[in-house]
């Protein structure tokens, strides 16, 4: 796939400064409109070191070598030497299949690119690296705004889980529900992996050794704690209904092989019950002894009577057994419907927090204001 920039260092200038140094012209043409950044030397050396750092391995260029003998103020083949070797060097990190260092906040920062053009990028860069990295999950995000991005992500992948459930739910054949079981699944452990993801990044910001583009404040550490709990809990609460369901799908299974069985001991059952009574009592009367004819019932001899009797209440036990599916699938969607209104009355509380502190920090810029004016 090619890229969506293209770099190139076009020419150098020089500074205009008591030692004088060389300037090189990075341009870069997006979509929509192109721009040049200037940089020297030293800043591609700090560059090459912090890309290194936050990746975990070196670019797959190296940087041209440092003379320590000759100037490229003063030597035109050596500033034009190193051009070529640090526009190199910027085309490899950009055009290689390999996107991690592409996804870095030190790249964006350094290149100068607009987050509109990266977050797309970096997200889906972050979020292939957590869901393919080592143990499922081994990459943590540690750049804030694909943090966010991520988080997205994660709170995609449990309504995706939500949805699943709710159409095994309402599948009609044992295939459907597998399918969606398979799917919701699926979804809760891409969501597991991205939140584990997301804590080991959070917690990481919290590091001195992180880049100061990547520390945030107590205020704004605390609101993505409290994004990670909700998640979790929901993320909890889909586990328990998604095993409540299987527990479910395992009992209705059970009692159906019970049916099952006593449906083909029944024919056997009824002939010797029958067998037994006529040889005690002899041949069968005619007449009925108890209860009212009907139509149904009229045309039928005791034998049949018997059989139209047990049939009903076979019957019967189907129409109470699905009256008790039904009262347990209603029972299942009713605990999800409060776990989920818990998660959502927790989040109120967390905005109306919040909503409470700006309040306070408004007021006391204002009385600040009030003083100065």
């Amino acid at each position: 796939m090619a890229p969506q920039v293209d770099i190139s260092i076009p020419s150098t200038t020089t500074s205009n400064t008591a030692k004088p140094y060389t300037i090189y012209n990075i341009t870069l043409r997006l979509p929509l409109r192109s721009y040049t950044v200037q940089k020297r030397y030293s800043d591609f050396l700090n560059f090459h070191q912090s890309l290194s750092e936050q990746v975990g391995t070196p670019p797959p260029a190296a940087l041209p070598g440092k003379s320590w003998f000759k100037s490229t103020v003063s030597s035109p083949e050596l500033a034009e030497s190193r051009r070529q070797g640090l526009e190199s060097y910027l085309k490899t990190i950009n055009e290689v299949d390999d996107n991690r260092w592409r996804n870095t906040s030190v790249w964006r920062a350094f290149m100068n690119l607009p987050s509109s053009f990266t977050s797309s990028n970096s997200r889906a860069g972050a979020l292939h690296s957590v869901l393919t990295g080592p143990s499922a999950g081994g990459a943590s995000i540690t750049d804030p705004t694909v943090w966010l991005d991520s988080h997205r992500d994660l709170k995609a992948q449990l309504h995706d889980a939500r949805l699943n459930l709710t159409n095994r739910d309402q599948a009609a054949t044992p295939q459907k529900q597998h399918e969606a079981s398979a799917a919701a699944k699926s979804s809760l452990v891409k969501a597991g992996t991205i939140l584990t993801a997301l804590e080991d990044g959070l917690t990481k910001m919290q590091q001195a050794s992180v880049p100061e583009s990547q520390r945030l404040g107590a205020g704004e550490l605390r609101r993505r704690k409290d994004l990670l709990s909700a998640a979790k809990k929901d993320k909890e609460a889909l586990e328990t209904l998604m095993d409540a369901m299987s527990q479910k799908s395992k009992l209705d299974s059970a009692v159906a092989n019970i049916q099952e069985h006593t449906d083909l001991l029944s024919p056997a059952t009824n002939q010797s019950v029958a067998s037994a009574a006529s040889s005690t009592k002899g041949p069968a009367k005619s007449g009925r002894v108890l209860g009212k004819e009907t139509a149904e019932t009229r045309s039928l001899d005791n034998q049949g009577l018997l059989q139209l009797q047990q049939q009903k209440m076979k019957d019967q036990d189907l129409d109470v057994d699905e009256i008790r599916k039904i009262v347990q699938r209603q029972r299942d969607l009713g605990v999800a419907i409060n776990q989920e209104l818990e998660v959502q009355n927790e989040m109120l509380k967390m905005v109306d927090e919040d909503v409470d502190r700006v309040q306070g920090k408004i007021n006391v810029a204002k009385k600040r204001i009030g003083k100065i004016s």
